[in-house]
């Protein structure tokens, strides 16, 4: 099962540089959100997938699953959602103030 999340995170990492290095500025921003799910699942691999019962005093079990990075991973999907509406405003602002959201025409541009 590793494996298989291995490749689905290279997809991902792949999709989102692939969006990132492109010229419209709304491709950039999902770029990034899915550059963060990828980050999200590699951190889910990393902490190895296993079942166990939950980390409770009064359970009696052979083994335990690892709390820390589910809270991690919710919390940054959190953040990422922040960011990810900050982006899009941001984003929208800009092509209303511009007229454009071409990152080239952009450059070019002096701030009025």
């Amino acid at each position: 099962m590793e494996i298989l999340m291995c490749v689905a995170v290279g997809i991902l990492f792949a999709v989102a540089v692939f969006l990132i290095l492109s010229r419209s500025l709304l491709r950039i921003v999902l770029g990034m959100s899915i550059l963060t799910h990828g980050v999200h699942m590699l951190l889910m691999t990393m902490s190895r997938l296993k079942t166990g019962a939950p980390p409770l005093l009064g359970e009696k079990a052979e083994s335990y699953v690892d709390p820390l990075p589910q809270a991690l991973i919710l919390t940054s999907i959190v953040i990422n959602f922040g960011l990810t509406a900050f982006f899009f405003v941001l984003s929208y602002r800009s092509y209303l103030k511009l007229r454009t959201d071409d990152m080239e025409e952009v450059r070019g541009r002096p701030y009025e």
